[in-house]
């Protein structure tokens, strides 16, 4: 479930920034796909970084 909602909310974030930024620039244009292919990449880049950071607590050292 964890992977569907941050999929979901990759897509939605991705989508809002591709829209705004492409209104920002002169002569821009929001293209769905675009911002499709990018909310994957970014959704894949997410979990390979979730997977890489450790779990285990750090311990102090005094």
């Amino acid at each position: 479930m964890k992977y569907i909602l941050t999929f979901i909310w990759t897509f939605a974030l991705t989508h809002m920034v591709m829209y705004v930024t492409s209104s920002m620039v002169e002569g821009g244009e929001y293209v769905f796909s675009t911002a499709s292919i990018l909310s994957v990449i970014i959704t894949i880049l997410i979990f390979i970084v979730a997977a890489i950071i450790p779990n285990e607590p750090v311990q102090e050292h005094h």
